[in-house]
């Protein structure tokens, strides 16, 4: 008879191996090494092939005339943009971000708002007591919905009461305090967190009962615990923003029932967080329209166009190797631009130090950011200000060719609906619908610099 294989994983790092040891090889850590009962409790019999001869599976084709997944609308308009619409029955929705940011504020609100529209929710704490949520709640003028709160770690417990109260939506805060006792290691462990979100997870699809969890993040800003928790779960969301900064912007990376990379924009009050209808005209509402290096991109962040404030500042510096500092860009995505001027287009910036800031609080990850960019230094370098009119887009090869970005027209009819006159845009772009605004289409950015910016070669 085959003997029965043992799994051991490390509790902190997640890495597992067929044999125990002292230190984790993956990690480094010292006696973080268990036996894993979730994964090792089969005998041997179910271990080996061909032990036992398994049911056929009934099979169906691609056709069908199932109709979308009923969903529960908030109220709450960015929140149900970023959920694709709203909350599908029997979801798993896994909500991230750094401590402090607002996550039990929003999540308190949402709760609140689903609970007044007739949907029984109940709010489970493992980090606070009720009362410290009725203080929360107090302050969001909250005090008379009907949310059901609970403070319990338990999983066992907070099953039994789900499945004794049938809640339509349940709200874990945090899944990182969560202990299932069937699991021998500390709650915020690999196992634990595993094993408490897939019970969690597999009561969603079975009650229908739509579970929202918060997840704590480590310091590079995923989230903390085993990447197998974003697997199980339907929806996964950011929550982001600088403490600095009164905006905070939820941001859908997983999504099985709507767009990713859906965002949704709230702005933080004494009330607590008011939705941001119209982001663009909010992120360019302090804008300095004379000052140099300062140009507004026109993005698209899932199916919204946003308009936002790129400020530069090239300043002489006095070190061997001068500095390069981002904040809501890609640092690496900088670097190339300034080799792409010097290189193709005899800008330097060597002996100079270099800023850029994306205004608002927001973090831009598409590359059709790079013609602003390269415009917003430029602008910096020679201390002249753009017009204050005038939108740019396009992305930039290390060829100095500006390439064409997607959805030109919704990106146009943003710039001309809060009052832009003129856009810079790639000139191999497929022709757009007619607008009130003038494009200018730009081929190459050697060609970009001569016409705008002659002043940077000298």
């Amino acid at each position: 008879m085959a003997k029965s294989a043992l799994l051991y994983v490390c509790r902190d790092c997640g890495a597992s191996s067929g044999k125990w040891s002292g230190r984790c090889d993956a990690c480094g850590a010292w006696n973080s090494i268990e036996e894993d009962p979730g994964l090792s409790a089969a005998g041997p019999a179910a271990r080996t092939l061909g032990a036992a001869k398994g049911r056929a599976i009934a099979l169906s084709t691609l056709a069908g005339d199932e109709a979308p997944p009923p969903r529960l609308s908030s109220g709450i308009g960015e929140f149900d943009r970023v959920l694709g619409g709203g909350l599908v029955a029997g979801s798993a929705v896994l909500v991230g971000g750094d401590p402090g940011i607002g996550k039990s504020t929003l999540l308190l609100q949402a709760a609140a708002a689903f609970a007044a529209r007739g949907a029984p929710t109940l709010y489970v704490s493992g980090e606070e007591a009720p009362g410290q949520i009725r203080m929360r709640a107090a302050r969001l003028g909250l005090t008379k919905t009907p949310v059901l709160l609970a403070a319990e770690t338990n999983l066992r417990d907070i099953l039994t009461t789900l499945d004794a109260e049938r809640p339509a939506l349940v709200v874990i805060d945090s899944i990182q305090t969560m202990w299932a006792d069937h699991v021998d290691s500390a709650p915020g462990s690999v196992s634990q967190v595993r094993a408490t979100a897939h019970e969690l997870v597999s009561f969603a699809k079975r009650r229908g009962v739509s579970v929202i969890l918060v997840g704590h993040v480590t310091k590079d800003g995923q989230i903390a615990g085993p990447r197998v928790v974003e697997h199980m779960v339907d929806t996964v969301l950011y929550f982001e923003g600088e403490r600095g900064h009164q905006f905070r912007i939820l941001r859908a990376v997983k999504n099985r029932f709507g767009p990713a990379d859906e965002i949704g924009v709230f702005e933080m009050t004494g009330q607590g967080l008011a939705e941001v209808a119209n982001p663009s005209a909010l992120f360019l509402g302090d804008r300095a329209e004379t000052a140099s290096g300062t140009v507004v991109f026109a993005g698209i962040e899932g199916t919204r166009p946003v308009l936002v404030e790129l400020q530069a500042l090239v300043a002489p510096s006095s070190l061997g190797t001068p500095r390069r500092a981002v904040v809501g860009w890609d640092s690496n995505r900088l670097s190339m631009i300034l080799a792409v001027l010097e290189a193709r287009c005899g800008v330097s910036f060597a002996g100079y130090d270099v800023y850029l800031n994306v205004a608002g609080g927001l973090r831009i990850t598409e590359p059709a950011a790079d013609l602003a960019v390269a415009a917003a230094l430029l602008s910096a370098l020679i201390g002249e200000p753009m017009p204050p009119d005038r939108v740019i887009f396009g992305e930039i090869s290390l060829s100095g060719a500006i390439r064409p970005v997607t959805q030109p027209e919704l990106r146009l009819k943003e710039a001309e609906k809060l009052g832009f006159a003129t856009a810079f845009v790639p000139k191999q772009m497929k022709r757009v619908a007619e607008s009130g605004i003038n494009a200018k289409r730009v081929r190459d950015l050697p060609g970009f610099v001569a016409g705008h910016f002659a002043a940077a070669r000298q």
